[in-house]
């Protein structure tokens, strides 16, 4: 008897004591029914996948083609679906990011993506930052004070993650010169 034959028999002699209850009318049916029916939903995604996968490369094929025959070389417009601002080198400036909620989330997490040149107040050098928060139902608020270091622009990306479920926020910044604000302390 081999090693694995001794412990299948084992397991067996240990088994006999828990008897399986029968199992109820109908029940093989509804398992070979759920059975098929995940198998052709996965067939069928696997299709839309390859389907979606084949119109992607032909759609970079075609993008690539343009590109080699194309004599002008047009800078494309930037895009204007993407909310931006204008912030000023070496000034704190604070923009809200706006997230709604249909419920409210506990443990929820926000990671604040910066690109290169731009830093979060009070993060410095710090490219990415990420903490546990939690959302009410409806409209919250988050005030991020972004200071440009560098006189570059860039794309600032906002991702909340709870659960299975994620969502990212997009906001183009430029930075523009520095510019002198008057200043608004009272003094006595």
């Amino acid at each position: 008897m081999t090693m694995d034959n001794k412990h299948d028999h084992t397991l067996d002699e240990l088994l006999k004591d828990y008897p399986m209850p029968e199992a109820e009318a109908g029940f093989y049916d509804r398992a070979l029914l759920n059975a098929s029916r995940e198998g052709t939903r996965r067939q069928r995604n696997r299709w839309m996948f390859t389907g979606f996968g084949s119109a992607v490369a032909a759609g970079v094929a075609v993008l690539l083609m343009i590109g080699l025959f194309s004599n002008s070389p047009d800078v494309p417009a930037p895009d204007s679906s993407i909310p931006g601002v204008t912030i000023a080198l070496q000034q704190p400036r604070t923009i809200n990011l706006m997230f709604g909620s249909k419920e409210a989330l506990d443990n929820a997490m926000l990671t604040v993506t910066l690109p290169d040149g731009i830093e979060l107040d009070g993060f410095p050098g710090q490219k990415e930052v990420t903490w546990e928060t939690s959302l009410a139902a409806g409209k919250n608020m988050l005030p991020l004070t972004l200071v440009a270091v560098k006189p570059v622009s860039g794309e600032v990306f906002a991702r909340l993650s709870h659960m299975d479920r994620q969502q990212t926020f997009q906001i183009h910044i430029d930075v523009g010169p520095s510019q002198s604000t008057p200043s608004t302390e009272k003094t006595s």
